[in-house]
């Protein structure tokens, strides 16, 4: 490696996310500020809705022929 060019690495840097979560990793800087984590982001809380944009279900079904009827 060239000798000079690199930052300099900080082995404990302070990850502070949106929602008050701070936890500590490695960076080339000393604080991260960052607006998600895996304790706020909807996929890791269980909270993630799954929304029909569009009618794009509705769209499938009737182009198919498929009723939710006859389940």
């Amino acid at each position: 490696m060239k000798e000079g060019i690199h930052p300099e690495y900080n082995h404990e840097s302070v990850v502070k996310c949106a929602c008050g979560n701070t936890f500590t990793t490695g960076s080339v800087k000393d604080e991260l500020k960052v607006e998600i984590c895996s304790k706020c982001h909807p996929f890791f809380t269980g909270k993630q809705k799954i929304m029909d944009i569009g009618g794009r279900i509705d769209k499938f079904n009737k182009r198919f022929n498929l009723n939710q009827d006859s389940k």
